[in-house]
């Protein structure tokens, strides 16, 4: 009985510590923020191996897209629908650029750092950005 007991006791301690130290990070995808447009709420998020993060479509007609070549060896290609929340579980380290389709020339980009991995950093800076992009990114690339 009191074995039971300790063992209930550590499995809910431990399901606590796991969603204690969970860090899921949420984006906003916005027409609008600041004295910005069409942008992501957050251009650049830090998590762990693991982590999720999750793209609300606060308004329409945004969407997700990792850029090619802007991710670790080994990631699937990954494009969410338009108007629709979307959500990746990052599983490999290193860094994700990602756009959105249509607002990509406008400036509408976003990098995450997935376990602190740097390792694509000169991939990452031979992407081909566009417009206003191609104006921001040098300065996102760069606090990276």
């Amino acid at each position: 009985m009191k074995t039971t007991k300790h063992i209930i006791i550590s499995i809910i301690l431990f399901l606590f510590a796991s969603n204690t130290f969970a860090a899921d990070e949420t984006i906003e995808m916005l027409n609008k923020l600041e004295n910005e447009s069409m942008v992501y709420s957050k251009k650049i998020v830090r998590i762990d191996v693991g982590d999720t993060i999750f793209w609300k479509s606060t308004n329409p007609g945004h969407n997700v897209e990792f850029i090619k070549g802007g991710v670790p060896d080994g990631v699937k290609k990954f494009k969410s629908k338009f108007s629709k929340d979307t959500e990746y579980k990052f599983t490999i380290p290193g860094i994700y650029a990602y756009w959105c389709t249509p607002h990509k020339s406008m400036g509408m980009i976003g990098f995450v750092i997935v376990g602190n991995d740097k390792s694509n950093l000169e991939a990452i800076k031979k992407i081909k950005f566009m417009a206003k992009s191609k104006k921001i990114a040098p300065d996102l690339i760069n606090s990276l």
